[in-house]
């Protein structure tokens, strides 16, 4: 729950600005992080400190820590199902029953309830789709990613954007990066241990690092190392103080689907990837024999839903003039992060 009433943006100063949009990521990995931060914007050890706490109790950062990886550290899909209206309850319940399923959403299609399944092992995700469709009687459509162009929720909201990077015109690094969908399984045991250790954030401290390795009875240095190390394989994405969208306004979003020529699927989805605008954008696969064409997914987070229509509508004209559809969210069903104890067993 946010602390804030009226306009969050007249709560906070520009240092407290600062903070929310320039350190989403780049905590430094270091025994005192907060010593260079407030180095860096001017103010004290103590202040940086306090500010990220105050800002964490007032909802902003929602967490402070690590934005951990689940599609490398295990094996992840996005599935969905059409469930019948007055059963859409019952479906819900016995999908959400599942720890492995960490995010379920209806949306405005046919295909109306759409959840993502990350476990520790591919066989073991097959195997919870099965009982899912066993137990529901619905038909499951498995779309794991098999291409990233682009996928970052790291953008600035201290401003009046009515979406996502709308006051930006930097492109960003939208190559194709092929995705396994089999799961790390060679973490060490001390990798695995911390992993667990950061999973709900880090502690809002002037060492943090240092309470981690208390809790893990390990040396520091091991676990500076460790995070460095799940940084460079992939495991963490990044570090630093993860914002929370809704809270800042930007709950206007579509997940659009898209038809795209086979053969020009890395050229228009690197293309459309680099545009500013965009968050996520992925390849995932076709399922003809369910009736599923589509092959590119795209989102654009937003606080205004006529600007987000206006932005897909000028993808569509100008940069995907193909067959797509418009999958607006409606509900959200579950919603927590992934349980990495079932990934690293």
């Amino acid at each position: 729950m946010s602390s804030l009433s009226g306009d969050w943006r007249e709560q906070v100063d520009d240092v407290d600005a600062a903070i929310i949009d320039g350190y989403q990521s780049g905590i430094p990995v270091e025994e005192r992080p907060f010593r260079r931060i407030g180095r860096e914007l001017e103010i004290d050890e103590d202040e940086a400190v306090e500010r990220v706490s105050r800002l964490h109790d007032a909802g902003i950062i929602r967490r402070f820590g690590a934005v951990l990886n689940p599609p490398v550290i295990g094996s992840s899909t996005l599935a969905a199902v059409s469930a019948p209206e007055d059963r859409f309850e019952e479906i819900a319940a016995i999908i959400n029953e599942y720890r492995q399923v960490n995010h379920n959403y209806a949306r405005d299609h046919e295909w109306n309830m759409w959840f993502v399944v990350t476990a520790g092992s591919r066989a073991k995700r097959d195997e919870i789709l099965a009982e899912i469709e066993e137990r529901t009687g619905c038909s499951v459509l498995n779309l794991p990613m098999l291409t990233d162009y682009y996928i970052d929720l790291e953008f600035p909201v201290v401003n009046d954007d009515r979406f996502a990077r709308e006051s930006l015109e930097t492109a960003t690094d939208s190559s194709a990066t092929r995705i396994t969908e089999s799961a790390a399984g060679d973490l060490r045991a001390f990798d695995a241990d911390l992993l667990l250790a950061i999973q709900n954030g880090f502690p809002i401290s002037k060492t943090p690092y240092r309470e981690i390795a208390r809790a893990l009875e390990a040396d520091v240095e091991r676990v500076l190392e460790g995070i460095e190390r799940l940084l460079e394989n992939g495991c963490i994405k990044r570090v630093g103080c993860v914002i929370n969208h809704i809270v800042t306004g930007f709950d206007a979003n579509c997940m659009v689907v898209w038809d795209v020529p086979d053969g020009r699927l890395d050229e228009w989805g690197e293309r459309v990837g680099g545009l500013a605008s965009v968050t996520l954008c992925y390849h995932r696969p076709r399922r003809p024999d369910q009736e599923w064409p589509y092959n590119l997914f795209t989102m654009i987070h937003g606080r205004d839903a006529d600007a987000v229509d206006a932005k897909i509508d000028e993808l569509a004209t100008e940069y995907l003039p193909v067959d797509h559809d418009r999958l607006y969210s409606t509900e959200t069903l579950k919603q927590t992060g992934a349980r990495y104890e079932e990934l690293v067993e």
